[in-house]
């Protein structure tokens, strides 16, 4: 389930948006770009990067640094 701190790249009114907390961080006019850098600012944040459609369903979901498993490995 998505996390309100999780990183969010959709598309809204013609443009990629990348959000946080319901705050645009960026705004791009290609997906891939978008995705780049909502994937910079989860991996920042330790959280997750949440992709979506055009038809705002969820394509995909990324851990971006908050990994369980890799936490219970690192202490």
């Amino acid at each position: 389930m998505a996390n309100s701190r999780d990183v969010h790249v959709g598309t809204s009114g013609g443009a990629w948006r990348v959000t946080r907390r319901g705050r645009t961080l960026s705004q791009h006019r290609l997906q891939w770009r978008a995705v780049q850098a909502g994937a910079r600012m989860a991996r920042r944040a330790r959280v997750d990067l949440v992709t979506h459609g055009r038809d705002g369903r969820v394509r995909s979901k990324d851990s971006c640094g908050n990994d369980a498993r890799r936490r219970d490995t690192e202490r």
